[in-house]
Order: C-alpha cells, then sequence, then structure tokens
C-alpha cells in the first residue's frame, strides 16, 4: 500500500552523501533497483538521477514493522528512507560515488508500488529500442540516459550564459507561421478561424531573425524549437532545436570568432574537451576534393585522389567513358588491406552502389610489387604503375576507384572512406576535430525542378568576386556561408545575409521567382528591408547533433527526452494518430482514401 510523504522532507538526492556525511541522519527518496535478503540483513541499491546509495534494513533499527516492509519491496519500487550514514562494513564499492558509505535505515515508507517493468533499467540496456521507446519513461531512469539529458541542459545553459555574456538577446520567435517553398518539406497547421489557410511549423526562425536585425535589436540568440518533415537517419528527427543566433553589422569572420569562443567555453565547461584557436577552415572544393564531403571526418586519411589524367588514354571504357561525359576517375587507398577477400571486396561493390555507382575497380598491391585488379588487362604495366604511386600505393594496399560525374564520384568515395574507417577502427571517439568549410556554391543545380535551387537559402549573400558570373555562369559563384563540422557531422551552418535590395531581386530571378511570387512568399521580410536594413549575419547549431558527440552516442534519440522513430511516430503516444470526425469538419478538412 503506498503511503504519503506527510511529514517527511527529502534531505539530499542519493549520490549526493559522502564520506563527510558519516555520523549524520539524512532523508533520501528514489526508486528501488535492486534488494537483496540475507535474512538478518536486507540490503536495497535505491537510484534516483544522482546515482545509487545502499541502504541496510536491520531490525534492530527499522523495527518489525519497518522491516516487513523491507521484505516486501521490489525493484521499481519508490521509497522513502531515513536513517544515519556509515562507512560500508563490507568492502568498498569502487564503482559507486557512494562506494565507501551505507545508509542504515531507521524509518521506510513506500511512496508507490511498481509492476514487474518489461525489461531491466540498467546501464547500455541490450533491450530492443522498439520495447525501450515504447516504453520511453521507463527507458529514461537509466543512468546513461539521464547523465546525457542532464548534459544536455548544461550545455544549454552554458550556451546561455555565454551569448548573454557577449552581449545576445534572447528572443522566442513565433512557432505557427506562414509556409515557404524552398528548403524541406513543412509540417502545416489547419486554421479553423480560416478554413482552407494553414499556418507551417518553422523549419529554422530564419525570416524572423533578419527581421530582428531590422528591428535594431543587434544581437539575437535562441534556444528553437524546429520541424522538418523529411527523411530520418541517425542524426535526424522531424522536430530537433536549434541554438540560433544572428548579428548585426559583422562580416563572416566576426561570426566565426564569436562561434570560436562559444565552443572553446561549451565544450572545456561540459566535458572538459580544450579546443585549439583558431580552428582550421577549408573551401567547400577542396573539401570534395579531398574528402568526398561537405563536412569532412580528418580524423584519419584516405583521402580522394583525382587520377583523371593517368587514364584518359588507357583502354578501360569505365574510366574513358566517365572522362568523355565530362566526369572524374578519383581513388583512394585503404592502407595495408591489399589482402581483402574477394567476398570483402564484392560487399564494398555493393555499398557503392548504394551511394550511386555503376561499379567500383579495384587494384590490390601484393607483397612482391606485382598488382592484382579488376581492370589490369585492359592497362599496360606503366599505367598501373602511374596510378599506384599517384596514390601512394605500398605492398599490401587496396586502391578504389570510381569513375562518374563529380557529384556521384565524390558521394561513392566520401561514403566509402567512412565505411572502411567504421570497419578498420580509425575512428577516436575521444578525438575532436572542429572544422570550418567555406566558400560553398551560392546555387546547386536541381535536377527533378530544372532549375538552380539556393544550396543554404535565397538570403545568402554572394562573393562580391563572384557576383558578375551570376548570368553567365551561376553555378560558379560562390556564396558567403559557412559551416561548423565536428568529426564528420555538420554542428551548425550560417552565412552572410543579403541587404542590398538589387541583389536581393537578383537572386529571386535567378531562383525562377517573379517578383510578384517572390513578394507572396516573402512580403513582410521584403517589405521590411525598405526601411533600412544593416549588414547582418549568422549561424544555427543543431543542439541534439553536439551533444551526441559530446557523449559518444551512436543516434540523437540518446540525447532526445522523447523522440519519433524512422517513419516519425511516437511509439510510446501512438502519435500521430487519427482524429475526431468533429475536429475535422470544424477545421472544414476532409480525409480522402
Amino acid at each position: 500500500m503506498a503511503e504519503s510523504m506527510q511529514g517527511l522532507k527529502r534531505s539530499c538526492r542519493c549520490a549526493e552523501t559522502s564520506s563527510q556525511d558519516i555520523g549524520k541522519t539524512v532523508t533520501v527518496m528514489g526508486w528501488v533497483q535492486r534488494r537483496r535478503n540475507l535474512g538478518a540483513l536486507i540490503f536495497v541499491d535505491v537510484r534516483d538521477r544522482t546515482g545509487l546509495l545502499q541502504v541496510v534494513f536491520d531490525e534492530k533499527s527499522v523495527g518489525s514493522e519497518g522491516f516487513r516492509k523491507a521484505e516486501s519491496i521490489r525493484n521499481e519500487f519508490v521509497i522513502a528512507v531515513v536513517g544515519k550514514v556509515q562507512k560500508r562494513a563490507a568492502a568498498v564499492n569502487e564503482q559507486l560515488k557512494t562506494g565507501e558509505i551505507e545508509l542504515i535505515a531507521d524509518q521506510l515508507r513506500i511512496l508507490s508500488e511498481s509492476e514487474t517493468p518489461p525489461f531491466p533499467v540498467e546501464e547500455n540496456s541490450q533491450t530492443k529500442d522498439e520495447l525501450r521507446l515504447k516504453y520511453r519513461y521507463l527507458d529514461l531512469r537509466r543512468p546513461d540516459l539521464q547523465r546525457n539529458l542532464m548534459l544536455r541542459s548544461k550545455v544549454a545553459y552554458l550556451m546561455r550564459e555565454f551569448m548573454a555574456d557577449e552581449g545576445f538577446l534572447e528572443i522566442e520567435t513565433p512557432i505557427l507561421c506562414k509556409s515557404t517553398p524552398e528548403g524541406a518539406r513543412d509540417y502545416l497547421v489547419p486554421s479553423r478561424i480560416h478554413p482552407g489557410g494553414f499556418y507551417a511549423l518553422p523549419q529554422s526562425p530564419q525570416l524572423y531573425k533578419q527581421l530582428l536585425m531590422c528591428s535594431g535589436y543587434d544581437r539575437y540568440f535562441q534556444i528553437a524549437k524546429c520541424f522538418r518533415d523529411e527523411d530520418l537517419r541517425a542524426d535526424r528527427q522531424p522536430e530537433f532545436t536549434q541554438a540560433d543566433m544572428e548579428l548585426s553589422f559583422v562580416d563572416m569572420d566576426d561570426v566565426i570568432d564569436v562561434n570560436e569562443r562559444l565552443l572553446a567555453y561549451v565544450f572545456s565547461k561540459a566535458v572538459g574537451v580544450e579546443v585549439s584557436l583558431p580552428l582550421p577552415r577549408m573551401p567547400w572544393k577542396e573539401a570534395m576534393d579531398r574528402f568526398g564531403s561537405d563536412k569532412p571526418d580528418t580524423r584519419f586519411g584516405m583521402e580522394l585522389k583525382d587520377v583523371s589524367s593517368i587514364v584518359e588514354g588507357c583502354g578501360f571504357g569505365v574510366f574513358t567513358g566517365a572522362l568523355s561525359n565530362g566526369g572524374s576517375v578519383r581513388g583512394i587507398n585503404a592502407k595495408g588491406q591489399g589482402a581483402m577477400p574477394r567476398k570483402k571486396i564484392d560487399k564494398l561493390v555493393e555499398f557503392a552502389k548504394g551511394y550511386g555507382a555503376k561499379g567500383l575497380a579495384y587494384l590490390s598491391v601484393n607483397a612482391d610489387g606485382t598488382y592484382k585488379s579488376s581492370f589490369a588487362k585492359f592497362m599496360s604495366e606503366e599505367e598501373l604503375g602511374a596510378l599506384v604511386s599517384a596514390l601512394d600505393g605500398e605492398p599490401g594496399d587496396l586502391l578504389l576507384f570510381a569513375a562518374d560525374q563529380d557529384k556521384i564520384v565524390w558521394n561513392v568515395l566520401g561514403a566509402l572512406r567512412l565505411e572502411l574507417a567504421k570497419e578498420l577502427g580509425l575512428l577516436d571517439p575521444n578525438q575532436y576535430n572542429f572544422l570550418w568549410v567555406t566558400d560553398f556554391p551560392l546555387l546547386e543545380w536541381s535536377e527533378e525542378e530544372h532549375r538552380f535551387m539556393a544550396m543554404h537559402h535565397p538570403f545568402t549573400m554572394p562573393m562580391e568576386e563572384d557576383w558578375g558570373k551570376i548570368d553567365s555562369d551561376p553555378g560558379a559563384v560562390r556564396a558567403k556561408a559557412y559551416d561548423i563540422v565536428l568529426n564528420g557531422t555538420e554542428l551548425g551552418g550560417g552565412s552572410v545575409r543579403i541587404h542590398q535590395n538589387d541583389i536581393q531581386e537578383k537572386m529571386f530571378e535567378v531562383l525562377g521567382f517573379t517578383k510578384e511570387s517572390a513578394h507572396e512568399q516573402f512580403g513582410f521580410l521584403l517589405d521590411a528591408f525598405q526601411y533600412g536594413v544593416p549588414p547582418h549575419a549568422g549561424l544555427a547549431y543543431g543542439l541534439d547533433r553536439m551533444v551526441m558527440h559530446m557523449v559518444h552516442a551512436d543516434s540523437i534519440r540518446d540525447v532526445i527526452a522523447f523522440p519519433k522513430v524512422k517513419d516519425a511516430s511516437c511509439l510510446m503516444t501512438q502519435a500521430p494518430g487519427e482524429v475526431d470526425e468533429g475536429q475535422l469538419l470544424e477545421l472544414k478538412i476532409q480525409v480522402r482514401e
């Protein structure tokens, strides 16, 4: 039978007690992690968010009624215990913060009983994700998840503290917004008051924070909820949290400076990682050429090498065909993997096909300096030797090549080097390689839409020295955009914004907007720009991704309290679900089969 707390006040949390409290009487409350009945003594590990404390029930101290209650408690019962802290009678448990002490109970109250949980509440649970997410309220009791969420709270606090000291104002922006066509799909919210009208949940506070700069707030910051209706993966959720900022009267270097200091502050205070400043910078084209990715993991080598000039006259049609179609041939060197079995190489070929490759060519350098290759019969010894030399090949190495359009070759080899690095254990989770990627293309061609799209968004400032190419060669115009990358993950991105009307109008024209359609979508921002707009720039971090790296989690689900699964549903609440027919009628909505 559950009892009341009346008259009892918790004096400390479980792991806040220590050897300095020996002899003191304390009151702790928490969940039963484990109970061991030794007959004359009952040992109970009590758990709260700070850790475990061993409680000893002895009939002499707790009384016969209290001892009977102690015999009845089970895992996950919620209990309150009053007792005296003493040095452990048995061996010290060095795995626990409270391993030197125990609590001799004087009084016990059972505040709540529990059914047998569907899985053990323990660290590093081996229970299937689906079951844990269905009972997320139990899963969240696990100490490792609790540590993750407590660290997340600390990171948010540290960010706010730093930004306030730097003169940023925390201002909330709306959740119910206007839908805009650029970017990912919006989540739409129907309006009851305006039948047929819809709000959109914000993909980011982008337009509002630019308006705040127009309004003279100078430095804005917000930890903001954002929503995108897109396919999920390990580091993506339909709703996520951004640490968002915008600054007036600045250029790219000013934004990078404040953010480097922010990162150094937060990583030092939160996880004791000292970030060496300034952080390295790398142009987008160099990142793609060397790593096949605009978010390169620089903790290991295996860099891409362009061998197009070496193979342009060879007899291998796969290589020459790619070059004649305007593509390239590039390779990576998997050092020491020359003896990789054919079966494993075939798996790598299938992996590459998943990223758009038609195939994957390989060349093994044998111990005696001879070659084993999927294309050796089409090339001379001299040509093969030149390829090996270009990739710094040595006996025992495995060289892998992709030939296609640049975009496909980059995607394939970029993904392949990461896959090999995982298999070969080259990724050190305790190494933090930060990198700014800069000089992004302003625009990218969309085969689906048959037009240029903004690589970041339509308000990104072009490089002044490239603006003259906007009509003759739009794809060659670079943007004043910058991403902050950590160990192959984009932590955040931003840009200097357009504040001149003529550049903004031309940008809309290149993106296929008429003046009317641009005004229809973004009129409130364009109108605001008629009344004096300062030069401004900003950046936004994915807070979930940042904390994921700090705790070495494989998924952002491990740093979000109530995450969704791959189909954007919640296994615990069964959202999304059907709604009452009356609600749909009120909203003037009919659901079609």
